[in-house]
């Protein structure tokens, strides 16, 4: 957001004194700025907010993260039964809540999450933190979605994404998202061009610093922030995010995913654990007879199942395990430290086979696969740690303060009431015929592949055509 529509002040300047095109992208900007503002502003604050959290949260939820233990750690069978004992002692309305993932102590001092599913939860569990040592349950909280997000983070979390509005609330971030990248490049191409028709001894002459200068300064500075912002943003939006969706489909670039679905008819296939399978075998042995094997889900099974994904690779600190929902089905063991070097394998474990029966492993990702991979948790301030939440929110200070001085620049040199004409679609028709064509075209494509895009660029238009009509009463 550089400057207003002034018909006084545009009169007085002959047209060729700017070209077609850079007036549209002045008005565009403009309109970018006065009306998809508050809406980029939201998401800026909410998200700067988001990726200071961390730290915050292990102090807030320090009773229920950590213990004081020390010794040695009780199988994942005793923690659970902890946890369940807890759950039961618990008056839940409704269904029973039903085990659904755990998370063992990624290291000493952290305490084991057992997680439960219950309807009405949406994408919400209840976590139990058990003491891996004692078996001391620390207390319950509700944590979010597959990354096990704690509830402060996760309010700020629906706060950035759809201001706790739900699938409505959703619109305005990818709004915001879908416009940020056209007005940073546009503001870009704004003061590029300003600097390129300024006369050499005005190049080189000291300016003040004004609100104007500043705001353009900052958008330099953090373009490129704003249109990764941008983009990773829009992959998990609702309506441009089906559409990359598609697009990933048709080129190829889906994230592979470890298949969960046992094959009856090929109960001997699998990957073979070798020396281990056996000697795990031989620990299920007693008096020359085979003990009998327990029911999927039962939490005798957590240990036996994270036994065979260490042996098969599964190297991280930081795991969950999730028992099958149906008989047909595998486990589910996949790293979660999604932090530099990513650690986010997955493998699906068959424990009557003892045997590992599918995967996915990061180091075999396409590289589309994998650059989405790292964007989403470099935008979410965890792929490089405490850096990594640095420099989200310097981007997002810095981009919030742009948008205050927009604002400023608006209301020093808004223009009087009723005197605008229709400047968006008259710098649209000073346009060549082929450059008309062009931009209509384009807008067309981007309207399709940013639906409320092309929603808030009709309604653009539609203030311009109020506008006019109204100046010429």
């Amino acid at each position: 957001m550089t400057t207003t529509y002034q018909p006084a002040a545009a009169a007085a300047v002959p047209r060729k004194a700017a070209s077609a095109m850079t007036a549209l992208l002045l008005r565009l900007h403009f309109y970018i700025g006065l009306f998809v503002g508050p809406f980029i502003m939201v998401a800026a604050v909410t998200g700067t907010l988001f990726v200071l959290t961390p730290q915050i949260e292990e102090r807030v939820y320090a009773g229920q993260l950590f213990n004081q233990s020390q010794g040695e750690i009780q199988p994942l069978a005793a923690q659970i039964k902890a946890a369940q004992a807890y759950m039961d002692g618990l008056n839940h309305p409704g269904d029973k809540p039903r085990l659904f993932a755990v998370r063992p102590s990624k290291a000493e001092g952290w305490n084991t999450r057992v997680m439960f599913s219950q309807q009405g939860l949406g994408d919400q569990s209840r976590a139990v933190f058990v003491d891996p040592v004692n078996l001391q349950v620390h207390g319950e909280l509700l944590v979010y979605g597959t990354s096990g997000t704690l509830p402060f983070r996760t309010t700020l979390d629906y706060l950035h994404r759809n201001l706790m509005l739900g699938d409505l609330g959703r619109n305005y971030s990818e709004l915001a998202a879908s416009w940020l990248w056209l007005g940073a490049l546009g503001g870009v191409w704004l003061w590029w061009n300003a600097r390129r028709r300024a006369r050499p001894e005005v190049q080189k002459a000291r300016k003040p610093m004004n609100a104007r200068r500043l705001h353009s300064l900052l958008g330099i500075w953090i373009v490129v922030g704003l249109v990764f912002f941008s983009a990773t943003g829009l992959t998990w939006s609702k309506w441009a995010g089906a559409r990359v969706n598609m697009l990933r489909a048709e080129l190829g670039w889906i994230t592979p995913s470890a298949s969960m679905q046992l094959q009856p008819s090929k109960s001997m296939e699998g990957m073979d654990m070798g020396e281990h399978a056996e000697h795990m075998t031989m620990a299920h042995q007693h008096a020359g007879m085979a003990m009998p094997m327990p029911a999927a889900g039962d939490p005798a099974r957590f240990d036996l199942v994270q036994s065979i994904a260490r042996a098969g690779g599964i190297d991280s600190s930081e795991i969950e395990i999730r028992p099958p929902r149906a008989a047909n089905q595998a486990w589910m063991v996949r790293e979660t430290d999604r932090s530099w070097p990513t650690q986010v394998d997955t493998v699906a474990v068959d424990p009557d086979r003892m045997a590992i029966t599918s995967r996915a492993d990061f180091a075999t990702f396409p590289l589309i696969a994998k650059l989405i991979r790292w964007g989403v948790d470099a935008h979410m301030g965890i792929l490089f740690g405490v850096a990594n939440q640095i420099m989200m929110a310097a981007f997002g200070i810095a981009l919030t303060a742009m948008i205050v001085l927009g604002y400023v620049m608006w209301w020093r040199r808004r223009p009087a009431a009723g005197s605008g004409l229709a400047p968006l679609t008259e710098a649209f028709m000073r346009l060549a015929p082929a450059q008309r064509v062009t931009v209509g075209v384009l807008a067309i494509l981007l309207g399709w592949n940013l639906p409320l895009m092309g929603l808030s660029l009709l309604l653009f238009l539609l203030v311009d055509v109020i506008r006019w009509r109204l100046a010429r009463r």
